[in-house]
């Protein structure tokens, strides 16, 4: 059996102990499709999916119903059969003013699929290209929880800087469960699928990752990874500190090496992907199935049942709350991806998506009001914990005085809005928030600019446009001068009309003379 490698110390993190409520241990539930699937069509980076089917129309399992556009998209399917009722803007969490283009399916509850094709001989036979557009096709994503379109990320093979592949089983924040329970039921699957990108990827090493506090989900991996006899693969035991199962922290951890600053772990030659997407890329290769449902786990005190749910997508929050036996008392709210780097959904009715590895349901008074935000004392605590080794406290007031530029020369945007700093702040101030909003409004300035610039340069390609066409009339004008033949003197037309009238007088003259003759 091989040895776990060895980590390497990573700087700032905090070491929190998950909820003894949280049951994250619990075995995966298969629920059953619901009534009504809300299924949105930009549950990955990039361009949203356009609809390939219309209302009315009765599709099954698998099918395919928004289809990818450009290279950063992804395919949506759907996840039962039924009929389209609708496609139209609904709720949605973290979506852009709340509301994205859905496609709604009334589920028939007969669950009848489209006609799958098992593959019959073995995937190394094929080529890397062949089988990266079997993972477009199934519409995978990253399912960690950053959902980018995963074949577009196995492209990377063209790049010869590439020689790590890393699974990522972290789990990053402590109240998800989801990662751990699927390397505990399906750690072969889970290797089968690294090795099936190693052989897209065209490269011969890959870490997969566990933390330390996931002693089962460490033990099915070690098993699984010694009987598949592969030397290529590698496994990693992990500290047990948030935010480690964040993709630059994890890789830093394992190789020593920092990703530089806005840059990709592909430019110090490693390439990231979940467990929970190794695990659908088996599928999709294997069973030719499409990405139609994952893994969530459900916890939280307001939760009368905590489980780890096998979810349809598409699949609202409320009926997956009812399948868990419902509300305990009154819910203080929902989170959906975790209580550090989640985001609270308006309502109960968004739609369970690609992104969504965890639902966190509060008690009535689980989450207290934020305490008014105090002065900063200076006190350092925010740069001693942030993992990505930035300088909280001088991000807080270039972002509060809204002098963007010096935040984005502080790195601004390496920050992955993890919280530390928002926990360790004695001041309470919303370090996080403050930071997220100050990406945004840059971005919307640097869109604003974009925007200014391009119209400017439009006014001046039609000025230039104008005065060019002017120049060119003015040319034409002088060359028909040129051309044109003189004018003669007015005088000289004058005595030509006066000797005109005096031949007409002489010939009507002569004529009356010869009719008297």
């Amino acid at each position: 059996m091989k040895r776990a490698l060895v980590t390497h110390p990573v700087p700032g993190g905090l070491q929190l102990a998950g909820r003894p409520s949280l049951a994250t241990a619990t075995p995966i539930v298969v629920m059953p499709p619901p009534a009504c699937l809300v299924v949105p069509t930009n549950q990955h980076k990039g361009l949203s999916a356009q609809p390939v089917v219309a209302v009315d129309d009765h599709v099954l399992a698998g099918q395919l119903i928004a289809g990818a556009r450009g290279a950063i998209s992804g395919n949506i399917h759907a996840a039962s059969s039924g009929r389209v009722i609708a496609i139209e803007p609904r709720p949605v969490a973290a979506a852009t003013e709340g509301e994205a283009l859905c496609i709604v399916i009334e589920c028939d509850g007969r669950d009848r699929h489209i006609e799958r094709s098992p593959r019959t001989h073995d995937y190394h036979l094929d080529e890397p290209a062949r089988l990266r557009q079997v993972v477009a096709d199934a519409g995978i994503a990253g399912l960690g929880g950053a959902v980018f379109p995963t074949a577009t990320k196995l492209a990377a093979e063209v790049d010869t800087r590439l020689h790590t592949l890393v699974i990522d089983g972290a789990e990053c924040d402590p109240s998800i469960g989801c990662d751990a329970a699927l390397m505990r039921e399906h750690a072969a699957q889970i290797v089968e699928g690294a090795r099936c990108m190693l052989h897209i990827l065209q490269i011969n090493q890959c870490i997969i990752a566990v933390k330390a506090d996931k002693p089962a989900a460490m033990a099915a991996m070690r098993d699984a990874i010694a009987a598949c006899n592969d030397d290529r693969i590698d496994f990693a035991v992990v500290p047990a500190k948030y935010p480690l199962g964040g993709e630059r922290q994890l890789i830093q951890c394992l190789s020593g090496r920092e990703v530089p600053s806005e840059g990709l772990p592909l430019d110090i030659g490693y390439l990231c992907h979940n467990v929970a997407t190794a695990f659908a890329v088996y599928r999709a290769v294997t069973a030719g199935e499409a990405l139609i449902c994952r893994v969530v786990s459900v916890c939280g005190d307001g939760v009368a049942t905590p489980r780890n749910v096998l979810v349809r997508i598409g699949t609202p929050v409320a009926d997956v709350v009812a399948f868990c036996d419902g509300y305990r008392g009154v819910p203080g709210g929902v989170i959906m991806g975790g209580e550090m780097m989640g985001t609270a959904v308006p309502s109960d009715d968004v739609p369970v998506v690609k992104a969504c590895n965890s639902l966190l349901v509060l008690g009535e008074n689980e989450l207290p009001p934020r305490q008014p935000a105090a002065p900063c004392i200076r006190c350092g605590e925010c740069a001693r914990v942030c993992p990505a080794s930035l300088l909280p406290q001088q991000l807080h007031w270039h972002a509060k005085a809204r002098d963007f530029d010096r935040a984005i020369s502080l790195h601004l945007f390496d920050c992955i809005e993890c919280g530390c700093c928002d926990l360790v702040c004695p001041s309470q101030i919303p370090l996080t928030e403050q930071f997220r909003h100050a990406k945004a409004d840059t971005r919307l300035r640097d869109v604003t600019r974009l925007r200014a610039r391009h119209a400017r340069q439009r006014f001046e390609e039609r000025r230039a446009r104008h005065d060019r066409l002017q120049e060119e009339r003015r040319a034409r004008r002088a060359a028909r001068s040129t051309n044109a033949t003189p004018k003669e003197p007015a005088t000289d037309r004058k005595a030509q009309i006066r000797a005109a009238v005096a031949r007409a007088k002489a010939r009507r003259t002569a004529r009356e003379n010869d009719s008297e003759v």
